[in-house]
């Protein structure tokens, strides 16, 4: 047949030579019609192409940053992008070379389209690897999306995915594009580019990665859903294995390397970047409301509004990583032995009403318990779709499976079948725990803990959550005495009982406070008074000074809640946030000036741009010698009071006797430290602030609801519920040489008028008498 062709040509060889025209007619009408394609895809013939200033500034949703005031990075906000770009200059050397040796060994070499590579493909079809560069990947993930199934768009797809990375290329050098290649991808677990990849599944900055980990990120590119390391720690494995393997094809790495990495396991450090988990996650929370107001109040310059979740803006905190860790790590560390105890004892006397208190009635019970349930998300969303309140009811009986918390499983999670309504009667037995820490000198926030858990518990008992104060709002009224009664720590008042007679402050019968020991002999020093927490001296200064003017100083001092002008407010009776005591109490250390607590010193936009710049908030309440004068009455609750613990040393012991815990406190502070312990009426609420020259932190625990409680006040004072939580923060603090929390001495004003050295004194009392308690050593329990 081919004799007979070859004939035929060399009889006509005219017929030769139409075959070569049409071969060239062919072949050109060929690349005419790929080129006039290519043309018409940048024309946007074949659909929307990117402009000019789309592709210098490619949009892609950025997670804003929130910073500690240490420079790390406490968490991201973010909707379905947890992104925040890096340099190529952050990138590990390895990292790249891992990249271009599995997805683009000539990419160096190329323009955007590997020929070579492209030609192969067709050839093969797709069976001796692809020809899809880290130029056009970088467009597809862009610009173009996934592929289509349908064969003629897909071929379109293709082509724009050509176009734009040739222009991509054109318009950005190789090194830009690798960065930005790395910083689109999807890892998966909201891992958002090679940051977020680098600290999820890692716990380190990109720059800090490891060669087999950049392997592991570099494997994951073939498709980050099957090679998940949390699901498929076997197929990650291999698939990093592989990328281990080309590094020694293109000569990255020696074959001796490559052998030895490839038998290390993943060893993965998994840190989730979610909003519920994660470092300061009750502030990071707090934190939105403020940046809420803020982007209400600061519109963009060119019209609009900022986005925290899209804007890639960057906040600085005032919160300290290491101290708001100490913080979350002491709050755990008391309340799981704090919580335990609270189940021992119901547990042991056999309380019908548990977790509420034997003497709360059933009434009362019910009626938290329905609170609870119409206050439950479920309740919420089975009557948005229209249910009937009898049906939402009976749902809460059925019995379904359910992820509660729990203070001694892994992660705190337990899975269960339970029936709704005793879910809410399960979380109820859980103690909760507040605890905020901030310079009073600056008003910077350094550490917040909103509760014991925020999957679980999301409400703030820093900032929303207010609860009777007990007797941390002493202090209020000695200051009151003291400004504007000249009085001195050493003077004294009668310990005996005491009334505020009807009429008087509007009255309508006598109060008349007890003491909680129910000593009333002899006389005390209003060091020791407070010390103590001597109920009938703190009533009697309340008498001198009226309830209007503690009020007012209160207010001066930063407390915005709701005060009564009744003399019972020297007891603690009214609801106020941990929040608004630390800024108050920041005074007294701070010399007599109030600083309004912040939050953020600063904002930026994506470019580094300063957005906002705090101004502190500061006015004068207190002279510096009566500030002073109130923070060395302080010092008597943990030289001689309910504080005393704090100096002590000791370890839990089990007392047989009782059947009980006999808690230690093994603290041993020896440097001059100044607080209160409060606790309210019937256990329901613990306190403790304490301070030191630079530091102020405090501490609230009780039950969500106050029919929950200590029966006894050996556990449920604020001296054992919140104390310890202050303790052992502290001594994490001065374990870490980098934090610089001061031991020295309070500063004493230059001029100070006022005796505050009881030892070295006698004082006469109100009534002229010689004051036998000058210097009083007497332990008691605070109220």
């Amino acid at each position: 047949m081919a004799k007979k062709q070859v004939k035929k040509e060399q009889e006509n060889p005219s017929y030769a030579k139409k075959i070569i025209k049409w071969f060239w007619i062919v072949f050109a009408g060929g690349i005419t019609s790929i080129f006039l394609l290519f043309l018409l895809a940048s024309w946007g013939a074949l659909g929307e192409m990117p402009s000019f200033e789309i592709l210098e500034n490619p949009q892609t949703n950025l997670a804003s940053q929130i910073l500690s005031s240490d420079g790390k990075i406490l968490a991201k906000y973010y909707l379905n992008d947890n992104r925040t770009p890096v340099g190529y200059k952050e990138l590990p050397k390895e990292l790249v070379e891992a990249l271009i040796a599995t997805e683009d060994a000539r990419f160096h070499n190329h323009s955007g389209i590997d020929v070579r590579g492209t030609i192969r493909a067709f050839a093969f079809l797709g069976s001796k690897g692809g020809a899809s560069t880290i130029s056009q990947q970088l467009a597809r993930q862009l610009f173009v999306g996934e592929g289509s199934k349908n064969l003629p768009e897909r071929l379109i797809q293709k082509i724009k995915e050509w176009v734009i990375a040739t222009r991509l290329e054109r318009q950005y050098t190789k090194e830009e594009i690798i960065a930005m290649y790395l910083n689109i991808y999807d890892y998966g677990n909201n891992a958002d580019g090679i940051r977020s990849a680098a600290r999820i599944y890692f716990g380190k900055e990109p720059k800090d990665l490891q060669i087999q980990e950049s392997a592991m990120l570099v494997g994951m590119f073939k498709n980050s859903s099957l090679y998940n390391p949390r699901r498929n720690p076997e197929g990650v494995k291999n698939r990093r294995d592989v990328v281990l393997a080309q590094m020694y094809k293109y000569d990255y790495i020696t074959e001796k390397t490559k052998d030895s990495l490839q038998k290390l396991p993943l060893a993965l450090d998994y840190n989730p970047e979610s909003h519920n988990e994660g470092l300061a996650t009750y502030f990071r929370e707090h934190l939105k409301g403020f940046l809420k107001t803020w982007i209400s109040e600061n519109p963009k310059a060119g019209g609009g509004k900022y986005n925290i979740y899209l804007d890639g803006l960057k906040i600085y905190t005032t919160i300290d990583s290491r101290m708001q860790q100490y913080a979350e790590e002491s709050v755990e560390e008391h309340m799981t032995k704090l919580q335990a105890e609270f189940y021992h004892q119901n547990t042991k006397d056999r309380n019908k009403n548990a977790p509420f208190a034997k003497d709360v009635e059933q009434k009362s019970i019910d009626n938290v318990l329905n609170r609870a349930i119409e206050n439950s998300e479920r309740w919420k969303i089975m009557k948005k779709e229209g249910k009937s309140e009898k049906d939402i009811l009976a749902s809460f009986d059925k019995k379904t499976p359910m992820t509660l918390f729990s203070w001694t499983e892994k992660n705190n999670r337990i899975d269960t079948i339970m029936t709704p309504r005793d879910s809410i009667l399960y979380s109820k037995f859980f103690l909760r725990a507040s605890f905020m820490s901030l310079e009073p000198q600056t008003g910077q926030v350094k550490a917040w803990v909103g509760g014991i858990n925020y999957r679980n518990f999301k409400y703030d008992m820093v900032k929303q959550g207010k609860r009777q104060i007990g007797s941390t709002f002493k202090p209020f009224v000695y200051a009151t005495a003291i400004d504007q009664l000249h009085l001195s720590p050493c003077d004294s008042m009668p310990n005996g009982p005491f009334c505020i007679e009807t009429g008087k402050y509007g009255l309508l019968e006598p109060w008349c406070p007890k003491n909680s020991n129910g000593d009333y002999e002899g006389m005390r020093t209003l060091k020791s008074a407070l010390a103590n927490s001597v109920n009938t001296v703190t009533a009697r200064l309340m008498d001198r000074v009226g309830p209007a003017n503690v009020r007012s100083l209160a207010q001066r001092l930063g407390v915005e809640s709701e005060i009564p002008e009744v003399p019972s407010i020297a007891l603690g009776t009214p609801d106020i946030t941990l929040y608004e005591m630390l800024g108050a109490y920041g005074t007294f250390v701070n010399k007599g000036v109030y600083v309004k607590p912040v939050i953020v010193s600063r904002i930026e936009d994506k470019n580094g741009t300063v957005l906002y710049e705090f101004v502190p908030e500061t006015k004068d309440v207190l002279s510096e010698e009566v500030a002073y004068t109130v923070v060395n009455l302080m010092e008597g609750v943990t030289q001689s009071g309910s504080g005393a613990r704090l100096r002590s040393k000791g370890a839990n012991k089990w007392n047989p006797m009782y059947d009980e815990i006999i808690t230690g406190y093994p603290y041993e502070f020896k440097n001059p430290i100044a607080g209160k312990t409060g606790t309210t009426q019937n256990n329901s609420d613990g306190w403790f602030i304490g301070m030191v020259p630079n530091l102020i932190s405090g501490a609230w625990v009780g039950g969500e609801d106050r029919q929950i409680r200590f029966e006894r006040t050996k556990y449920g004072q604020g001296a054992s519920m919140a104390l310890p939580i202050w303790g052992l923060f502290m001594k994490k603090c001065y374990a870490d040489e980098s934090l610089t929390v001061s031991k020295d001495k309070f500063p004493e004003p230059d001029e100070l008028t006022i005796n505050v050295d009881c030892s070295k004194t006698t004082t006469k009392a109100d009534d002229g008498t010689k004051n036998p308690n000058g210097n009083d050593k007497l332990d008691g329990i605070d109220f």
